[in-house]
């Protein structure tokens, strides 16, 4: 059975559905002795024959064997298709692709991406997976966004480096940079010492800055709405505070920092060695464009 080929059950189908093997042979593109030849290749792998030839004008009919076999035989051909579509939309960049991100890359950077891959592949299959882990991992994950270099067998391109700001109360502040030294003591509210909050923490310690934080939250807009109430200022990227739309609100203003703790770094990850499908290949590209128009120059606020 292991001689069976699909080419040998198409011909088969063939002959069934137009009752001769003449017919079959113009529908197939082949010539009759072709499909002679294949028909007979399957009744050897079979063990016995497929149709009745009865000669002549009369069709061609199939036999108990045969009847066995073109069910099985059109089951097999219907997954070939399936599976030629398949391939054909995945090369066509209509597969799926799983995404890692975090909140202010997608607020801000995967809207832009996904648009885009959207409107070149409208059939693709985009899954999100949104965590800030202290510790992330790709695991299954086609692409991973993280602020930082990701441990392991992979491969990245930096995206871009996003400032830390200062976000503050309508007046808390004078207009302008705010010297670092002056949030020692201050009140203010801050992420968990997770991912890259650690590290500025520890910038802003060694700038003369150690605020006293009086509530933490992963959640960027609850940080914010507590600056809204007045509870203290917030140190956060670039990216959080454009994702945020900070810069409409007139309770809060955003202020350089003087000297400004190191910004942070956005990756893009990928699996080293993993041959990517065209749409993974293609969110790469557009990851990198998206990153490229959002990067602001050195310094710059938004607000």
């Amino acid at each position: 059975m292991s001689d069976i080929e699909l080419r040998h059950l198409a011909a088969m189908a063939a002959i069934a559905e137009e009752g001769s093997f003449g017919r079959a042979a113009a529908r197939l593109g082949y010539t009759q002795s072709t499909v002679s030849q294949q028909v007979a290749a399957l009744e050897k792998a079979v063990g016995g024959l497929v149709f009745d030839r009865p000669g002549g004008p009369k069709p061609v009919r199939l036999t108990p064997l045969g009847s066995v076999v073109l069910g099985h035989a059109k089951d097999l051909l219907a997954k070939a298709d399936a599976l030629t579509d398949a391939v054909d939309r995945f090369k066509a960049g209509d597969g799926r692709i799983d995404i890692g991100t975090f909140q202010s890359v997608s607020n801000v950077i995967l809207p832009s991406v996904v648009r885009r891959l959207r409107a070149e592949h409208p059939g693709c299959d985009i899954r999100l997976s949104e965590e800030e882990p202290d510790q992330p991992q790709l695991g299954d994950l086609d692409l991973l966004f993280y602020d930082g270099r990701v441990d392991g067998d992979v491969e990245h391109v930096k995206l871009l480096d996003d400032p830390y700001l200062l976000v503050a109360g309508a007046g808390d502040f004078p207009d302008g940079p705010v010297p670092l030294n002056r949030l020692d003591g201050a009140p203010m509210v801050a992420w968990p010492l997770i991912c890259d909050q650690t590290l500025m923490e520890q910038a802003m310690a060694r700038g003369g800055a150690r605020p006293q934080v009086v509530f933490r939250s992963a959640v960027n807009d609850t940080l914010l709405s507590m600056v809204r109430a007045g509870l203290g200022s917030a140190v956060l990227p670039w990216l959080a505070i454009r994702g945020a739309g900070v810069s409409s609100d007139d309770r809060l203003r955003v202020h350089e920092l003087r000297p400004s703790p190191p910004p942070r770094e956005i990756y893009l990850h990928w699996r080293s060695g993993r041959t990517h499908s065209p749409l993974a290949g293609r969110a790469i590209e557009i990851a990198i464009e998206v990153a490229g128009e959002l990067a602001p120059p050195a310094g710059a606020s938004d607000g």
